[in-house]
This record gives structure tokens, C-alpha cells and sequence, in this order.
């Protein structure tokens, strides 16, 4: 392996491993998606810039509906508990046990006592807010990074002008470039078959949501596609949702959901299968591993990263072609 080749894979590595180290996994996840869809929408509409325009409208709708969901979210929480917590207290006098509060302003006045005891609450608060703020500021910077790859790729875009041509510089930015471009490679084809399962995860809950008339139904499917992003884990977080929900109507409603649930994770199992076995090719034990890994060492983001660098390392390692294995010789020489 020459030089440059091995300096195009350091750089790779590094890259995550400084992602990681300095908390900068959101931007590289911010990065990759907003490349991916740029993408995908330059290949429907043929055109970079109609592609950018409505990429532009995307990432306002996407906002806006952020900012939506999470307003519902506030508005619709003091009804859940209201629903749900006669529930929880009728359950724990049935077995004696004495909750601390019997009402959402119960509740609430407990959390707050709890809090006032807490010497760091306010510090965490704004720890939160500087985090968030930073996200943000991040999420933005990672826009306009993918936005400039997408109309000027490559590390070296003056290489014409060189007055030696195979200098070392762009050979190695050439590699580099490949090194990325195969890492990207590797992430379209684990999130467009996360997206797939997750529209037909989405699609089939919404069936059921409908049916039954689940209250907060656009929210729950709001829930339950952005989880199915995440592999594996999402599916089960995106449940407990649905389930806990259905419990503040009724337990009968709730067991119905659960066993819903569990029939239709059943039935995509061979869809999942299929698509999971013709793109992606790695175990269920080894992704789990992975997500632990990705998950101790950058949190969600590194949820998503984890299988999408386990499966560049995988379609890597088939590009390198050994040698025949030799038969050990014994020492007689027989």
C-alpha cells in the first residue's frame, strides 16, 4: 500500500475518532444527510440549483415541524398525565404503594421541590442552553459545508494550475477524496435502508394509529419515523411510546397496541431481511455491538454512525485482496 493510500485512511480515521472526541458527531451526521439529500434531489430534478432551492424549503419544513411537534409535545404532556396518573395511583394503592403525588399539579410541584434541592439545576440549565445554541450554530455550519461540496467536490480544485502535475499534494487529496467518497458510499446505503424500513414501519403504524383513533396521532407518527432511523433501537423507543400512550386511554387499548406491534415487527422481519440482506450484509450481533460502541462513545448521533462505519469498514477490507494461505510445514519437513 503506497503512501498516500495510508495517509487517505489515517485521515479518514482521525476524522472520526476527533468527531468523537470533541463532540462534533452532530455536524458530521448534519453533513451527510444534508449531502445525501442534495443528492437525491439533483437526481429527480436534474438541475444543482433547483436541487438547492428545494433543499432549502425541505430543511424550512423540517423546522418548522420541529418547532411544531415540540410545542404538541409541551401542550399534550399535563393531558397525558392527567390520564395516565389516576391509572398509576389506582395500581400502586391496589399494592400499597404510596405515590408522592395523585394529579398532573401534584406532579409538577414535586418536580419542582426536587429540583429547588438540586445546588446544579441551575447550572445544568444552562449548560442545556449553551448545547443547544451550539447544536444549532453547528447544524448550520454543517449546511453550508455540505452545500459547497455538493457544487465544488474534491480537496483539490485547482490541480490544472500545478506546475507539476502528480505532486504529492493532489495525489494525496485524491485519495482522500476517495477515502470519503467510498465512507459517503457507505452511509447512502445504510440510510436509504433505514429510511425504507422506517417509511414501511411509519406506514403500517399509521394504519393502526387511524383504526383505533390513538390520540395524538401525528405526533406518534412523527415519533415513530424519526426513531426508525436509528437501528434496532429506534423500533423499541418508538413503542414504548405508542404502548404508554395507548395506556392513558386503556389498558385493553394498550395490550391491543402491544400485540399490534409486535405482530407487524413479525411480518417485516422478512421485508427487513431482504432489504437489510441485499445493501447492508453484516449480522444482527455484530450491529448490535456496534450501536453499544457508537453509543458509549458519541451518544445518538453515535447510534446512527455506528453501522455506517461498520459497513465501510466491511466493503474496505473486500477491496484487499491476500494471498493464498500456505499449509504449515512441519519441523521433519514431512
Amino acid at each position: 500500500m503506497i503512501t498516500p493510500v495510508r495517509l487517505s485512511y489515517g485521515v479518514l480515521a482521525v476524522t472520526i475518532i476527533l468527531a468523537g472526541l470533541l463532540h462534533l458527531a452532530v455536524p458530521l451526521l448534519v453533513i451527510l444527510f444534508s449531502y445525501f439529500a442534495l443528492r437525491q434531489l439533483s437526481y429527480l430534478t436534474k438541475r444543482k440549483w433547483l436541487a438547492l432551492v428545494l433543499f432549502i424549503v425541505v430543511a424550512a419544513a423540517i423546522a418548522a415541524a420541529a418547532v411544531y411537534f415540540t410545542r404538541a409535545v409541551l401542550l399534550a404532556l399535563p393531558d397525558v398525565a392527567e390520564s395516565s396518573i389516576p391509572s398509576a395511583s389506582a395500581w400502586a394503592q391496589r399494592r400499597q404503594i404510596e405515590l408522592p403525588f395523585t394529579d398532573f399539579e401534584s406532579l409538577r410541584a414535586v418536580a419542582i421541590d426536587t429540583l429547588k434541592q438540586e445546588a446544579h439545576y441551575l447550572r445544568n440549565v444552562a449548560h442545556f442552553a449553551r448545547s443547544t445554541t451550539t447544536a444549532l450554530v453547528f447544524t448550520i455550519i454543517g449546511i453550508v459545508a455540505a452545500v459547497s461540496l455538493f457544487f465544488k467536490t474534491g480537496l483539490d480544485p485547482y490541480r490544472n494550475t500545478h506546475a507539476v502535475k502528480n505532486n504529492l499534494y493532489s495525489i494525496c487529496c485524491d485519495e482522500v477524496s476517495k477515502r470519503f467518497r467510498d465512507f459517503y458510499g457507505s452511509f447512502a446505503t445504510v440510510m436509504g435502508a433505514q429510511i425504507t424500513i422506517s417509511l414501511i414501519n411509519t406506514t403500517l403504524t399509521a394504519i393502526f394509529v387511524f383504526a383505533v383513533q390513538l390520540p395524538y396521532g401525528p405526533l406518534v407518527l412523527a415519533i415513530t419515523f424519526l426513531c426508525g432511523l436509528v437501528p434496532i433501537v429506534g423500533n423499541l423507543v418508538s413503542n414504548t411510546v405508542i404502548v404508554f400512550i395507548a395506556l392513558t386511554v386503556s389498558l385493553k387499548l394498550a395490550f391491543g397496541a402491544l400485540v399490534f406491534l409486535v405482530v407487524i415487527h413479525k411480518l417485516e422481519y422478512f421485508l427487513n431481511s431482504k432489504i437489510i440482506g441485499e445493501r447492508i450484509r453484516n449480522p444482527v450481533w455484530l450491529t448490535l455491538i456496534a450501536l453499544i460502541i457508537g453509543e458509549r462513545l458519541m451518544g445518538i448521533p453515535g447510534l446512527i454512525l455506528a453501522p455506517v462505519v461498520l459497513n465501510y469498514l466491511r466493503v474496505e477490507m473486500l477491496k484487499v485482496e491476500v494471498g493464498p494461505t500456505q499449509e504449515p510445514t512441519s519441523v521433519t519437513g514431512r
